[in-house]
This record gives structure tokens, sequence and C-alpha cells, in this order.
């Protein structure tokens, strides 16, 4: 797993490739990443089935409940297939983005 902080947000990527080895690990290491704004970088997995993206929601549920982004960034995705409650984006500048859009609306009390 690799972790890199740029301002408030930490890019968590997976090293290991398997998918349900790095959730466990991004669960577990949580606590030390719940202050920041989450992007969670699977771009280096050629196809992700549904489940598997998913599988990441209760950690986005439990962290944009305290307020903060979680974005996940996946390839090939039909995102239209995700749950409305997920972000997910195709690329690391556009979770970046939307990141950036989500800060400007909990400083205006959207």
């Amino acid at each position: 797993m690799k972790v890199e902080e740029k301002g408030h947000t930490i890019t968590i990527k997976d090293t290991q490739g398997d998918i349900a080895t790095f959730l466990e690990k991004v669960t577990s290491g949580y606590v030390g990443f719940k202050e920041h704004n989450i992007i969670i970088d699977l771009t280096q997995y050629n196809t992700l089935t549904l489940q598997e993206v998913v599988s990441f929601l209760s950690l986005s549920n439990k962290h944009r409940e305290a307020k903060k982004s979680f974005v996940i960034v996946v390839n090939d995705f039909d995102f239209n297939e995700a749950p409305d409650e997920m972000v997910i984006v195709p690329t690391l500048l556009e979770a970046h983005d939307m990141i950036e859009m989500e800060e400007i609306e909990r400083d205006l009390g959207f």
C-alpha cells in the first residue's frame, strides 16, 4: 500500500494487486487517515467488478458522515452501475477536482 499526502488529501494506492487485502489494510489503517480527504487509487486494475468497487461503500459512508471526501479512482468501469452515494471517477485529476468542489460546498454549508 502506497500512501501519498498532499495538503488536506491522502491518496492510497494498492501495491499488492489484491483488492480484498487492500481494503483490509485501508480499513485497519483508517484511524491515521480519518482527518484527511481520501482518494482510493485503483487505476492499476484493468477490470474491477461492481462488487469489488462496492466493497468500499461502508468505509466511504463512514468517512463522508465525518464531513470528509472519499473518492475512488477506477479506469475501466461502468459508473452508472455504482451506488449514488459513492463518488467514483476515472482519473486522479478528476478526484482532486471533486474533492475541491466538495470542500467548497462544505464551506458554503451545502
